[in-house]
């Protein structure tokens, strides 16, 4: 039977890994015009498979792997990967996201998306080809980093095209912000990998060469060629191409919006060491693409001599702030050594990185000391940094502490070290200082997954775009929306900019195709799906399943306890005035933005929960139990 819309396979698998069952099953047509794809899906599932009481770790969590509709299409940046499932690391909602080439031959494999339940007794991985799928043994996989893994399931398929999705010894070992891996990609954040490897499930190996249906593919090829050329005369674009998201550091740093010293301050003093500039003139070796992509930021670099010496694939923003100046390592060989490891392993360097400085910190404060590790953890020694990777790979002696996160390691070593954990509801804060742009610190505790730039991923107002905001919001909001240190409007762009990244993560496409202005937003990306779909989606309706999506993530953590209390920043963004750039003499302004934001939502502003009017305008009437059992728990 087709599927009524274009763009779907209409159908996805459910593989039991304990009983080693695999089924097709045909994909619902409320589910994609309620929900799209990606996110959307995953939430939609969450919501109805896994409850509070099942603990991340358990057979009975799901593990899903979405496309979306544009997903292997060639609108530009068609290739991202959703994973999403309930995370090991915050006990609430989870997911991850990652470019690379994988999602588009799951998709034309048949699949529109794959959920795993259950637990495999031995280790297992996925092969997918042409509506064929089967569970095959892993044990020859087991214990081997990501890097291999994709080797040699391709020389046992006899297929260099195949792509792989894995998990390295970070995934097996559990570290609770394990990745999982496509060819130097990341699906990193929420600790997915670590799901993963509770399962057994080493890896998704796929291949396929089924056509994607269009509905409209004349109009829609037309309306990609527009997507394509505006994202290529976006004046960002040329820097991210040449620089790939290194470009940042530099600039961050001098605003102060540069974690430092495990976000003691903004700024590195020698952030020209590990600049973009110096990574291309000492390390790059050539570019790389994603699936469909124009711009090409992820760059292979190279350390050519040296006890560091070797190649790393992507190395990105977030990488070299987390095992650069968040750990006051001034050393690049060594910070691409680094990424090397985490990708080998199979970790979140977000995580990672935070989890070093953490310690760090503790040792400079006399919290942790020679007797707790023989590690020397004075800020900025490499050696120290890399051992560390390792050892939480392997959750070996203190690498096993910070192998939980900083806020379980804070409540283990205690002596006051919570103080220094910084993470927003069990996940590490990333490389953004909230100080340094208000809307960002907003975002960062709002976030359905934990602190996160990526949910909400505010950036008018991150060096000052007046153009883009009159075009998005009208002029009447300017200066003060473009002012990153200023809190008023910061809460509109919030709101907005978390249901357009719901969108985004459900469709199947990358935040720099259409979110660093002037960029691709609502209008360009209602028209590309209408036209492959056949639904008939105009902005506010695509705008109202962005706020549905963002709805139900947010009843999903109120179901696991989550309300206003937890909606935070760390103390220390709270209480310390930065010393960095712009921000200096600022903290994160949470609460005069939280009321707004929360008038804006529909939201309770005591508590924080949706109201039940919204969730009945959203057709989320089915969670009104749930929070009504909040309201009682609350009592």
């Amino acid at each position: 039977m087709v599927f009524k819309f274009g763009g779907y396979t209409g159908k996805y698998l459910r593989v039991d890994l304990a009983t080693g069952s695999i089924n097709d099953v045909p994909l619902p047509e409320e589910m994609a015009r309620d929900f799209l794809g990606g996110n959307g899906f995953g939430t939609k599932i969450l919501w109805d498979e896994v409850g509070p009481g099942v603990d991340p770790l358990a057979p009975e969590n799901r593990l899903i792997f979405a496309t979306g509709p544009l997903t292997g299409t060639v609108f530009p940046t068609a290739g991202r990967l959703e994973v999403i499932a309930k995370s090991p690391l915050t006990g609430i909602y989870g997911d991850a996201n990652s470019g690379g080439h994988f999602t588009p031959e799951v998709k034309r494999s048949g699949y529109d998306m794959i959920i795993f339940q259950g637990r495999s007794e031995k280790p297992v991985y996925l092969w997918l080809q042409n509506d064929h799928a089967e569970l095959l043994d892993a044990s020859f996989l087991w214990g081997k980093g990501t890097r291999e893994v994709e080797t040699l399931i391709r020389d046992k398929q006899g297929d260099n095209s195949i792509q792989v999705a894995s998990i390295g010894q970070a995934g097996e070992n559990l570290v609770r912000y394990a990745a999982v891996m496509t060819h130097g990609c990341a699906a990193a954040r929420a600790g997915v990998g670590c799901v993963m490897g509770s399962k057994n499930l080493k890896a998704v190996a796929a291949r396929g060469s089924l056509k994607i249906p269009i509905a409209n593919r004349d109009e829609y090829l037309k309306a990609c060629i527009d997507a394509q050329k505006e994202i290529l005369k976006n004046p960002f674009t040329p820097g991210l191409t040449r620089f790939g998201t290194p470009q940042l550091s530099v600039p961050m740093s001098e605003v102060g919006r540069f974690p430092t010293k495990n976000h003691q301050q903004g700024h590195f003093e020698f952030v020209e060491e590990i600049s973009a500039e110096r990574i291309e003139k000492d390390h790059f070796v050539r570019r790389i693409a994603c699936f469909a992509c124009p711009i090409g930021c992820h760059h292979v670099v190279e350390v050519r001599e040296g006890k560091h010496k070797g190649v790393a694939l992507v190395l990105e923003y977030e990488t070299v702030n987390a095992l650069g100046s968040r750990c006051w390592n001034r050393d690049l060989p060594s910070i691409i050594r680094g990424d090397y490891l985490c990708d080998d392993y199979g970790l979140d360097t977000i995580s990672t990185g935070a989890s070093i400085a953490f310690a760090m910190e503790l040792h400079e404060k006399g919290i942790l000391s020679h007797n707790d590790t023989d590690l020397d953890l004075t800020w900025g020694n490499s050696d120290t940094v890399l051992e560390l990777i390792t050892r939480i790979a392997y959750r070996k002696e203190l690498g096993n502490v910070l192998a939980e996160g900083v806020r379980r390691a804070s409540k283990a070593i205690g002596k006051g070290s919570e103080y220094y954990a910084m993470h927003i509801k069990g996940q590490e804060v990333s490389a953004q200082d909230g100080r340094a742009q208000q809307s960002m610190g907003l975002a960062q505790a709002t976030s359905s997954r934990g602190a996160d730039h990526l949910k909400g991923f505010p950036t008018i107002d991150e060096m000052g775009y007046p153009t883009e905001a009159v075009q998005r919001y009208g002029k009447q909001y300017l200066p003060e929306i473009v002012d990153p240190t200023q809190t008023k409007y910061k809460p509109m762009v919030v709101k907005d900019g978390e249901e357009f990244c719901a969108i985004i993560d459900s469709v199947g496409i990358c935040k720099f195709g259409a979110l660093f202005p002037p960029a691709l937003y609502w209008e360009p990306i209602a028209t590309a799906l209408s036209l492959i779909t056949g639904m008939e989606l105009d902005v506010p309706k695509l705008k109202e399943i962005g706020e549905r999506i963002v709805n139900l993530q947010r009843m999903y953590n109120v179901r696991h306890g989550i309300t206003r209390r937890d909606d935070q920043q760390p103390r220390r963004m709270l209480e310390e005035k930065s010393p960095s750039g712009r921000a200096k003499g600022h903290v994160v302004y949470l609460d005069r933005m939280l009321d707004e934001y929360y008038d804006l939502r529909e939201w309770d502003k005591a508590t924080g929960l949706p109201t039940e009017k919204k969730l009945n305008n959203l057709k989320l009437e089915y969670t009104i139990p749930e929070l009504r059992n909040a309201k009682a728990g609350l009592k």
